[in-house]
């Protein structure tokens, strides 16, 4: 096998055009083989290998810095560059990070888990290297609709002044710029890159510049001229107009042609962008064909591309969402669905399906789509966004600018709130809490159930002011669901349990594990009380500080970061109630990132799943050492 020669970039050049080819597909067998056991992003990674073979091969990585945007496409990357060993763990609790991670690697230069920030990055990058005297190579490699972020734009805008070592290359694997691929494409950006034609054509200019009067109104025509029958060729005209030499449509999957035109554009004297075509999922048939379904997989059997879930009658939040959302549409006109690229991912496929006027999917600018949603809820509509929790945080000046304070009915349907899991630190929605509680305005929700969650959507299109309603990412509770919908009083509290030792209160997916730990707690002599919050905001004043005037030990539990979250609008409550000299101890996500690993592990490791609240009530009451009270 090729790929056993390979430990690092360096064995890369001392392989054959051919060699590169059968290490190509010995690679690819292998992100196959590994993501089909452990869940990844396969689609993405299998579509970039010929690339990221061809960009190590021909830049001198780690002191030329490459930066994968959006980082899932770096699974080729990883393992060129030391990691092949260890790809086996790749998105396993201690393993490699399914995304770039600085402290992985030297050869990760910058951290990419969201989308659209390697132009800004890279340019900062290049930058900091010519005030240092450097003279190495910056290159981007900016994909899977990265180009729909204003990052991207804004980072072209400012990058077109640069002068040298910095090429961006546009992984186009959707058909987002309308290509002209193959040989002549291939052929015309080999012979336009070339150190002939590039000096040519500065002799050329030069010679016309040095005619008295007319050599330069001469000059500047040809070149209008030229820029004018390339925009017929190829789709560059925009980047051109940037600053940058346009240089493709490349064939992506053809080593040789990539090789030679990323050697030609090293000598450019401005800021290149190469455009690349990919094919999304080459070489695995099923995510050929479905490439959106084998964006980021479960683990699957590589015969049949069937994925390894067993038949789970439970519903996820995800589709009690989508299920409602449609219901909701279906009553109410004026209801609408907002997106930022994740149509199946939240679940608002349904309400696509049926009313497609009716749905919006901006792409991977959630800026836009909330304020666009903003100007759409101005006009007497009821748009629902929906937007990953962590994704939602890239939005935050336009939920207070444009949202909250006009106080406009937009509402917020924040998915994978929470631990995520193997997506990592990057993804996890753990602060969702603590950037939205403070905005005026705004009532923020969670349910403690799936059938909890389609009323609160159903309240939340009641009120004529922005709310957010967080849900994890995960399977409902298995309750039954109600037929009807119900208004669920705003700002009201459901006490579940009595109990006269403690009072757990508890919020959104954390209410089911302190109910369960609550009857672990009788074995122990300790009754609980158990509180379902439901609101963050605003709170039940009347049920917490009535509950806290009887109970002196109050405890809180959250899916969040402790800092600004849950538990601290509790002991804000406490304090203005004068109740601050309850026992209160809050359960939470510590002042860390979460790194990658299953939800469970993760739970385990911050004690939030039952045998950490049990363990943690325990000791906040001081009986850890009792022994188990026998019935």
């Amino acid at each position: 096998m090729i790929l056993e020669k390979v430990e690092n970039p360096e064995d890369l050049k001392k392989l054959s055009l051919k060699e590169l080819d059968v290490l190509a597909s010995e690679i690819r067998e292998l992100i196959i083989q590994i993501t089909s056991k452990n869940g990844g992003h396969l689609a993405s990674s299998l579509g970039v290998v010929e690339l990221a073979i061809a960009i190590h091969y021909v830049f001198d990585a780690p002191h030329d810095k490459i930066i994968w945007d959006v980082g899932h496409q770096s699974y080729a990357h990883k393992i060129l560059t030391g990691r092949k060993e260890r790809f086996p763990t790749i998105r396993k609790y201690k393993g490699l990070s399914g995304f770039l991670n600085p402290a992985e690697s030297d050869y990760d230069a910058f951290i990419t888990g969201h989308a659209s920030n390697s132009i800004s990055a890279a340019l900062g990058i290049a930058e900091a290297m010519r005030q240092l005297g450097e003279e190495h190579y910056v290159i981007p490699v900016v994909g899977d609709g990265s180009m729909t972020g204003g990052l991207s734009f804004e980072g072209l805008n400012h990058a077109g002044r640069f002068k040298k070592n910095f090429i961006v290359i546009l992984n186009d694997n959707e058909m987002s710029i309308s290509p002209n691929v193959g040989a002549l494409a291939a052929y015309l950006s080999k012979v336009t890159t070339g150190s002939r034609y590039m000096k040519f054509r500065k002799d050329v200019e030069s010679l016309l510049k040095s005619i008295p009067r007319i050599g330069t109104q001469v000059a500047k025509r040809i070149r209008k001229l030229e820029e004018a029958l390339k925009s017929l060729i190829v789709p560059g005209i925009i980047f051109e107009e940037l600053g940058f030499k346009y240089v493709g449509p490349i064939e992506g999957h053809n080593i040789s042609y990539l090789i030679e035109t990323l050697k030609n554009v090293k000598d450019i004297q401005s800021p290149v962008l190469v455009h690349v075509i990919t094919q999304k999922g080459k070489g695995y048939l099923y995510a050929e064909e479905n490439p959106c379904t084998f964006h980021g997989v479960s683990p699957f059997d590589i015969e049949s591309g069937n994925f390894n879930k067993e038949k789970i009658l439970i519903p996820s939040y995800t589709q009690v969402f989508g299920e409602t959302v449609l219901k909701l549409a279906e009553k109410d006109n004026r209801v609408i669905a907002v997106t930022a690229a994740m149509a199946e991912g939240t679940g608002l496929c349904l309400l696509r399906d049926k009313f497609p006027e009716r749905f919006y999917d901006v792409g991977i600018a959630e800026q836009h789509g909330i304020t666009f949603a903003a100007g759409m809820a101005s006009k007497g509509l009821r748009p629902v966004t929906a937007i990953y929790s962590t994704f939602l945080q890239r939005a935050f000046d336009q939920i207070i600018h444009d949202v909250c304070i006009p106080n406009l009915p937009v509402i917020f349907a924040i998915d994978r709130a929470g631990i995520v899991g193997a997506d990592g630190v990057t993804h996890q929605g753990i602060f969702d809490i603590s950037y939205l509680r403070f905005m005026p305005n705004l009532i923020v929700m969670s349910p403690k159930d799936e059938n909890e969650l389609q009323h609160m959507f159903y309240t939340a299109l009641q009120m004529n002011q922005p709310v957010a309603i967080r849900y994890p990412r995960s399977i409902g509770v298995g309750v039954p669901m109600d037929e009807e919908f119900k208004t669920i009083e705003t700002g009201k509290a459901e006490v579940i349990k009595k109990g006269k030792d403690v009072m757990l209160l508890a919020i959104g997916n954390m209410v089911y594990p302190t109910l369960y730990a609550s009857e672990k707690l009788e074995m122990y002599g300790i009754k609980a009380t158990v509180v379902n919050a439901r609101f963050i905001k605003p709170l039940d004043r009347e049920i917490i500080a009535g509950l806290a005037a009887e109970i002196k030990t109050v405890i809180t539990l959250e899916e969040n970061v402790l800092q600004g979250g849950f538990g601290s609008a509790v002991l804000e409550l406490l304090t203005e109630e004068r109740l601050a000299d309850s026992v209160t101890c809050r359960i939470g996500i510590p002042d860390e990132f979460v790194e990658h690993g299953s939800q469970e592990e993760l739970r385990e490791k911050y004690g939030l799943d039952v045998e950490g609240i049990v363990k943690t009530v325990r000791s906040v009451l001081g009986t850890a050492k009792l022994k188990v009270f026998k019935n």
